[in-house]
């Protein structure tokens, strides 16, 4: 699977090489302003079947989905990893933080990069919850454009007639 630049109007399901059987899939076709496009390819040694096709665009679509949770959330211009252990610890921190109306605070996470990290100590519950609102409404984002790429696809733009 590879980004490819191409032409506009390149058929999202073509046969490359007959005598071989050679087929190739692409997706997420954007358009350039200077008439060409780049697209996502995978070949293929036969002729994929349609829940091949939905299968592995879906399963594409859910993987740049889960890596824009991940990696694509900043909060004060610093990066912060959203892996599922993160977002629990963030989650528990801030639950207690309110059962116990900020009691449990001061409350230090690290933020950043391996190379780079970051230490930042919510002293507040204000503070807490506006981070923790921020990293949900990211995190619901990140969702909602995938369900609707997603809700988009197309099997029938795959037909080989």
């Amino acid at each position: 699977m590879r980004r490819v630049e191409g032409s506009t109007g390149a058929r999202l399901l073509e046969c490359t090489n007959p005598v071989k059987n050679k087929w190739r899939v692409r997706w997420d076709v954007q358009e350039h302003e200077n008439g060409n496009a780049s697209y996502m390819e995978e070949e293929f040694s036969h002729k994929p079947a349609d829940e091949e096709i939905r299968s592995m665009i879906m399963a594409w679509y859910n993987d740049r989905t889960d890596k824009a949770i991940l990696s694509g959330f900043s909060y004060g211009n610093v990066p912060v990893w959203l892996s599922s252990e993160n977002q629990f610890n963030y989650k528990s921190a801030y639950d207690l933080a309110v059962q116990t109306d900020g009691k449990t605070l001061p409350v230090t996470f690290k933020f950043g990069t391996d190379t780079e990290p970051h230490y930042h100590t919510f002293e507040t519950l204000e503070e807490l919850t506006d981070f923790y609102t921020k990293a949900m409404k990211h995190i619901q984002a990140m969702l909602a454009d995938g369900w609707k790429k997603k809700d988009t696809f197309d099997l029938k733009l795959y037909s080989s007639e």
